[in-house]
Order: C-alpha cells, then sequence, then structure tokens
C-alpha cells in the first residue's frame, strides 16, 4: 500500500514513544510505501482534486537521523490506499477546516483514517455524554450557579477546559471550595465558554486508564498513567508514570461496547480514557500509547492497528 501520515513536523517526533512513528515502522516493516505532510500542506482548487504537498519517506533504523525524505511532490489524496489523519490537537479551526477538505478528498475516492466527519462529530470531552451507562457525575455549562450547585452536590470536583490536552487547565476543589469562583472565571472567561465539571474519582492514584480500541476490538492491555507526587493528573504530558496493565473487567466491557460503535462511524482507532469504572474522554485525534504498551507487555498495538488498516482498505472502508 501506499499510506499518507498527516501528521506534526517529522522533526518534532520523540519516536522512543511516538505512536505514528510506531505506526510507519510496522507499515515500513511490511513494505508499504510511506509519505508525509501537515495539515498546511493540503490544498483544493475547483476542476481538481484535493491534494497534499507530500515527502516519501523512509526510515532508517537510526535513533537520531530516523528518516529520509525525498523533495515535496504534489498528489491527490484519493491516489494513496490510506490517509492517516495523526495531527495532535488541539482541535481549532485549522484542524476543523482540515477535516472539510479530508472529507472532500473522501467524496474524490480517497480513504482517510479516522474519518474526517467522525473526528468533527466526536469532540473528546463532550463524546462521553452519548454513553451516561459508564460515566460518572459529569456537568457541561458556562454558568458559575450550575458549578456552585454541582460542587455543593459532590463536595470534591474537577474542573476543565473543553478544548484542552495533554491534562492542561485541569483543576480540583475541594470540600471547601477554595478558589472555585477564581477558577471558574479563568476556565470560562467569565461566562463565555463552556467547560467540564466532574466528580473527583479517587481512583485516579491508580491510574487514568488509555484503553485503546482498534477496529472496534479493544487492545488486551492499557497504559494507567499514575500521578506523581501532590500532581492530580495522570496525563504523560503532566508527569504522570506509564504502567501498562491486563484490562480489567470492566475495561473490557467498555472496550466491546463502546468499541463496535465507533468503529461504524469510520473511528478505526479511539483511546477510551478510564478512571476506575467511569470513561472520562474519548480520545480520537491521535491516540498514543503504543510503544508504552510494547515495551512493558510485549504486545504490538502497531502491528494490529496495521492489521486493522489493511483490513479496512481490503473492505473499501
Amino acid at each position: 500500500m501506499n499510506i499518507l501520515f498527516i501528521a506534526d513536523p517529522l522533526a518534532s517526533f520523540q519516536i522512543y514513544k511516538d505512536s505514528t512513528f510506531a505506526m510507519m515502522r510496522e507499515a515500513q516493516k511490511r513494505g508499504h510505501r510511506i509519505s508525509a505532510c501537515e495539515p498546511q500542506d493540503l490544498m483544493w482548487q475547483r476542476g481538481a482534486a484535493v491534494t497534499a504537498h507530500v515527502r516519501d519517506i523512509t526510515l532508517t533504523g537510526d535513533a537520531v537521523k530516523w528518516f529520509e525524505e525525498s523533495g515535496a511532490r504534489a498528489v491527490a489524496l484519493k491516489d494513496f490506499d490510506a490517509v492517516l489523519m495523526r495531527k495532535d490537537p488541539p482541535f481549532d479551526s485549522e484542524y476543523f477546516y482540515a477535516t472539510h477538505l479530508l472529507e472532500q478528498g473522501e467524496r474524490e475516492g480517497a480513504k482517510v483514517f479516522n474519518k474526517p466527519r467522525a473526528l468533527r462529530d466526536h469532540p473528546e470531552k463532550l463524546a462521553i455524554m452519548e454513553f451516561p451507562q459508564f460515566i460518572g457525575p459529569t456537568l457541561v455549562t458556562r454558568d458559575p450557579e450550575d458549578i456552585k450547585r454541582f460542587h455543593a452536590e459532590h463536595q470534591d470536583i474537577i474542573l476543565k477546559p473543553l478544548d484542552g490536552m495533554g491534562g492542561m487547565g485541569i483543576f480540583r476543589v475541594g470540600p471547601d471550595g477554595l478558589n472555585l469562583g477564581s477558577i471558574t472565571e479563568t476556565l470560562n472567561r467569565h461566562g463565555a465558554l463552556s467547560l467540564m465539571v466532574q466528580k473527583f474519582l479517587p481512583e485516579i492514584v491508580d491510574g487514568d486508564k488509555r484503553v485503546l480500541v482498534i477496529g472496534g476490538k479493544p487492545v488486551p492491555y492499557c497504559l494507567a498513567r499514575i500521578p506523581q507526587g501532590s500532581e492530580v493528573r495522570g496525563n504523560l504530558a503532566a508527569g504522570g508514570k506509564g504502567v501498562a496493565r491486563p484490562l480489567s473487567a470492566r475495561d473490557r466491557e467498555i472496550g466491546e461496547a463502546l468499541g463496535p460503535i465507533l468503529f461504524s462511524r469510520g473511528l478505526l482507532l479511539a483511546g477510551v480514557d478510564v478512571i476506575g469504572d467511569c470513561v472520562t474522554e474519548i480520545n480520537v485525534t491521535s491516540p498514543t500509547c503504543f510503544q508504552e504498551i510494547f515495551d512493558q507487555t510485549g504486545f504490538d498495538v502497531a502491528a494490529m492497528f496495521i492489521d486493522a488498516l489493511e483490513q479496512a482498505v481490503r473492505a473499501g472502508a
């Protein structure tokens, strides 16, 4: 296959832990040809197909100079066997516009994973609203009075922006309510922005578990991201420690319930975040943790992903 990866600049990859790199390595091992570009390299003009200015990539196996690339060339998205959208958040206006260009590419015959419409339809914090049976007490609002009432009911709460990533902008407010008003004003910009408020789940001490779902099926191991020191956030970007574990019965129940639904909508890969028994987020833009799970358990997540990609391409997804 000819596979195009739309991602952040390759020079920014930390290949010892980057899941997109793991996908590339597995794809090349199987003889697939790899190209790469960034979202700003997408272009459409009336009378022509959506095109990307891409560079053909060869992985070298070297830890520093890890890839070689050709000069840029313009290629229609429909001329690739698969296009993988792996741009990291934030899901800002430019990301949104890129999904529209990718969707036009689909109308012209391109096979894009995850599907652009599915990326738009599943904002990573709000996607949990569809599955109330798997989530803890949760509020989405921009009204400070709603937040005060939620705090009065649940006492210990977490507040976070809807567009945050990597643990950015997450606050915990305990029973004393200290700084609740100030935190609310900061996050919702005096009522201009909606935010998410959730009951604090003490099971976070055992980790914020990333349950990967590939082709509708859960990976048998999760990565529990465990907060360190006095930190309340388990995110690896916030200093959390990643520990791979077999799925619990509840983790598997969640993955098997959500997986087929998400896959049916064009989400070949999703990362479901679970604290204790509760889903807190559903990540669909560029879910990670492939290499951490492989390094600690030997289970080859990238191989499972490329298996699913090959099957989806053969099926004409």
